[in-house]
């Protein structure tokens, strides 16, 4: 890696200099760890699809270094997911997501707060009076962070350098039935490639985006409602176009998640079907043209 090498020259050079000129502020240097240092330094956009069984997680190191979660499983999830990020060398998330709040997709961000720094916090204004919710409420005041609230239109980060913009598509009304429709949607362009998050966004709420005349075309798209029946609609499957469909979802789980006619309509677009039940976690990595797909099984 060139910024290793630099980094290691560099090192060398102040300890010469430091020998030569008797300082004695040498072990300070000498603490550095390379180790630690993020993978991500060489303009990729790398999504990570974590598998934390029945519920949903995603990691992206966006080509300008800075990271994004978005969701965080169940409680029982937490500690993959910082074991997970801390192994990729951060101790900082730039931005995080709350899609909605259940606890498939909430429970673990209280803790992910409290361990790491945190940047913009976005979530819908949605909300329950269950335990997990309120206690994710609680910790991001601790933090003293505010939340800003989550809506179509609303761009998150972009570089016209680096031809590369994060936007929210979803939600796009104020009021649902359902909690899933409340659900954060995200597109991240990079270069010539797109990634679409659907959370648990329904067949509602993919028509309002479609009449919203949102750009939904992906290259790779994080399948909403861990492949329900109740979400991508076959208008939903053909506008999005995708060549990879993730499915976010538990093994044996009492759902019956995915259904099957979901991973049918996927397929049937063209997709190639990537699931963390069957293929563990998986990383998509992006250079703005080409797509590599890495899987844990």
């Amino acid at each position: 890696m060139k910024l290793r090498k630099i980094i290691s020259t560099l090192l060398a050079a102040v300890m010469l200099c430091t020998f030569l000129c008797g300082c004695e502020d040498l072990e300070e240097f000498l603490d550095y760890d390379l180790s630690a240092e993020p993978r991500n330094h060489e303009e990729l956009l790398v999504s990570h699809y974590i598998d934390v069984g029945q519920g949903d997680c995603e990691f992206i190191e966006f080509p300008d270094g800075k990271t994004m979660l978005i969701d965080a499983g169940t409680s029982k999830s937490s500690g993959t997911i910082i074991d997970y990020i801390e192994g990729l060398g951060y101790s900082e998330i730039n931005y995080v997501i709350a899609t909605h709040p259940h606890a498939d997709h909430i429970g673990g961000m209280a803790d992910v707060i409290k361990y790491f720094d945190i940047g913009q916090i976005y979530m819908p204004y949605a909300g329950t009076t269950t335990k997990t919710f309120e206690n994710l409420l609680t910790t991001i005041q601790d933090k003293n962070k505010k939340i800003k609230t989550a809506k179509a239109g609303m761009n998150i980060t972009k570089s016209e350098n680096l031809d590369f913009s994060v936007d929210i598509i979803a939600p796009v009304n104020d009021e649902y039935d359902d909690l899933n429709n409340y659900s954060v949607v995200i597109t991240i362009q990079y270069g010539n490639n797109r990634f679409l998050y659907m959370g648990d966004a329904e067949k509602e709420a993919e028509d309002e985006i479609l009449e919203d005349k949102s750009d939904v075309s992906a290259d790779v798209v994080k399948v909403g409602h861990h492949g329900s029946k109740t979400s991508s609609s076959a208008k939903f499957v053909s506008a999005v176009g995708a060549d990879h469909a993730v499915f976010s979802l538990g093994e044996g789980n009492d759902y019956g998640h995915p259904h099957s006619q979901v991973v049918k309509r996927w397929k049937k677009a063209g997709a190639e079907i990537l699931r963390t039940d069957k293929n563990g976690t998986i990383v998509i990595t992006s250079d703005g043209n080409n797509l590599t797909v890495d899987t844990e099984k």
